[in-house]
């Protein structure tokens, strides 16, 4: 079942295009469904996160880049009347509205780092990558 599913993962092959050696296609679907369901994925991570950890095999230093992109010449310019009141539709609240510019990086930082640890552990189990 993890063999069919990493495959699956791996490759980014439909499930019903799934190899016959991992099995029926929907038993193999059907597990990762419930297991993705369950957070038993994630409990799998955490504890061979905390092994790793354990063992020193993880560098938890973060380095964030920047990159600088140039707006069309057309674009450059701030708007320079106040901007219209929402319409009866969108008077709901945001809901980042009440956060600081601050938050909003904070929040979305912990977003990517969450987004890499995911893509590092399913490069763990591919092959290595020539490009």
């Amino acid at each position: 079942m993890i063999s069919g599913i990493l495959h699956r993962v791996r490759t980014g092959v439909q499930w019903r295009d799934l190899p016959e050696r991992f099995g029926p296609w929907k038993t193999v679907y059907e597990r990762h469904r419930r297991w993705s369901g369950d957070g038993t994925w994630e409990r799998l991570l955490q504890q061979v996160q905390a092994a790793a950890d354990a063992a020193g095999e993880i560098d938890w230093d973060i380095s964030v880049d920047s990159t600088i992109v140039r707006v069309h010449q057309h674009a450059a310019g701030a708007r320079t009347d106040p901007s219209p009141e929402p319409s009866a539709k969108g008077t709901e609240e945001g809901e980042h509205q009440d956060e600081t510019p601050w938050q909003s990086l904070v929040g979305r930082l912990v977003e990517v780092v969450l987004e890499v640890r995911a893509w590092a552990a399913r490069a763990a189990g591919s092959p290595p990558s020539s490009t």
